[in-house]
């Protein structure tokens, strides 16, 4: 959808295109709140890193200055925000792929401890398949590999939200045509080998019953339950650990960075579209949407709500909101992607025509949405084990008010669902293939004037 019509409005920009403007409207709305919420999520996860090297300093004054570091970052404009992300990003780049081979080392022997561990952790009592919550299921195994499956499915849904941020950055893209799907390819790519390939390493090099990894839920001193500085712990490499600390540091301040520059932008845009008070459509001389950047860093104050419930419980309640919100907006996409796919059969358009072609289709999108669902029913199960109100609450919240905005909005206007037949698929297609074609011509002419780039330039711009 956003390489064959790109815009500034993002997902609820095409939700009201092809679905119904009422689902655009609520949609917008929950993709703000996600990152209103995530953004101090990952500030009170700061907070909980910093304290693995002191407590001596209060937890609250350590928030403060990282809301007041990412605020100023983000008021700078985007060549600041751009340059520091840029060496962020860097950093993360070689810290992940330093960890995985590092893994992988450990792993092979090549540790104080000379042992080779090879694929011992993957077998009981040690292996993937741990009991979760067992006594409160009266130590039924069953059962409880049954829950630990969904635990982790879970908490994977919440670390995997945010890979769509290729969808709201097309607006800005150059030649978006061609630059989102090697984005969307590159991104496949990444997660296969960050995400994929660091969980697998850790799979090898750490126990699954190793108590270390529950210091989070159980003390202040939660960034130890790192599994990158288990692992180093227990293969006996005692000074690294404060390395991979500090890195594990850089990511997260780096991710509440981007956080607050998404929820302030997704403001900006809705205001623009009449969704959200005027105010906030205000720019100053550098575009920076300062009355969407201060409301946005009033919701990072929400880390203070640890003072009274302790870092490790409120970053939990955070990842139950976060993962509803987010489980939701990725249910919209898939079935704006479905009556995209719809409105083209209907209208005669062969998908062979399109820029880029999502693979497995409409299958994949199906098995999206069905997936999603089912992991967002299931999130909450603990909550009754016993019930406990704010883990329902937080685990559940989010889809009363998604359903409110979005019935709220249809009643007030009187919107209905937008016929496959009648869905718009050509305003807007001719400005954006002109805006293609001068943009090739202009590049041909560049490149003509440049002559043949060196094989290090193709490698960098591969790269």
């Amino acid at each position: 959808m956003a390489a064959y019509l790109p815009h500034k409005r993002g997902f609820a920009g095409y939700a009201t295109r092809f679905v119904d403007p009422a689902l655009g409207f609520a949609l917008g709305w929950n993709y703000l709140l996600k990152y209103l919420i995530v953004t101090p999520n990952n500030i009170n996860a700061a907070g909980i890193v910093v304290q693995y090297w002191t407590s001596s300093v209060k937890t609250s004054v350590w928030m403060i200055i990282f809301i007041a570091f990412i605020f100023l970052v983000n008021l700078l404009g985007v060549r600041v925000f751009g340059e520091l992300e840029f060496w962020f990003s860097s950093i993360k780049v070689i810290a992940l792929i330093g960890l995985i081979l590092l893994g992988i080392v450990i792993d092979l022997g090549g540790n104080p401890k000379h042992d080779r561990i090879g694929f011992r952790y993957w077998h009981a009592p040690n292996g993937p398949m741990g009991t979760y919550l067992k006594a409160q299921v009266g130590g039924n195994d069953h059962l409880s590999i049954f829950l630990g499956f969904w635990s982790v499915m879970i908490n994977a849904l919440f670390s995997f939200i945010g890979t769509e941020l290729i969808g709201v950055t097309v607006g800005e893209a150059e030649n978006p045509r061609r630059n989102i799907p090697i984005a969307i390819r590159r991104t496949f790519w990444r997660i296969l080998i960050f995400y994929v390939g660091g969980v697998f390493v850790i799979g090898l090099t750490v126990p699954s019953t190793n108590q270390q990894l529950f210091v989070a839920n159980k003390s202040k001193t939660g960034a130890a339950a790192s599994p990158f500085v288990v692992a180093t712990t227990l293969a006996g490499i005692k000074s690294l650990n404060h390395v991979i600390n500090a890195a594990i540091l850089i990511f997260v301040l780096s991710a509440a960075n981007s956080d607050l520059y998404i929820s302030s932008r997704t403001l900006y845009g809705l205001a623009v579209e009449g969704k959200a008070p005027s105010i906030f459509r205000r720019v100053n001389r550098m575009g920076v949407p300062w009355p969407a950047l201060l409301l946005c860093t009033a919701f990072c104050f929400l880390v203070y709500l640890n003072v009274a419930s302790g870092t490790g419980k409120v970053f939990g309640y955070f990842v139950n909101l976060v993962s509803t919100f987010g489980a939701i907006t990725w249910m919209c996409i898939v079935y704006s992607h479905i009556r995209f796919m719809a409105a083209l059969k209907a209208q005669g358009i062969s998908r062979d025509m399109l820029p880029y072609q999502a693979p497995f289709q409409p299958y994949g999108s199906w098995f999206v949405l069905v997936s999603t669902a089912i992991i967002t029913f299931f999130k909450g199960f603990d909550s009754f084990l016993p019930f406990t109100t704010a883990t329902f609450i937080t685990s559940y919240i989010a889809l009363p008010v998604f359903f409110f905005l979005w019935i709220g909005w249809k009643l007030w206007y009187r919107t209905s669902v937008i016929k496959s037949e009648d869905v718009d698929l050509i305003s807007g297609k001719r400005e954006i293939d002109e805006e293609e074609e001068r943009f090739l011509a202009e590049k041909e002419l560049f490149e003509k004037s440049r002559g043949k780039p060196s094989l290090w330039q193709r490698l960098w711009s591969l790269a």
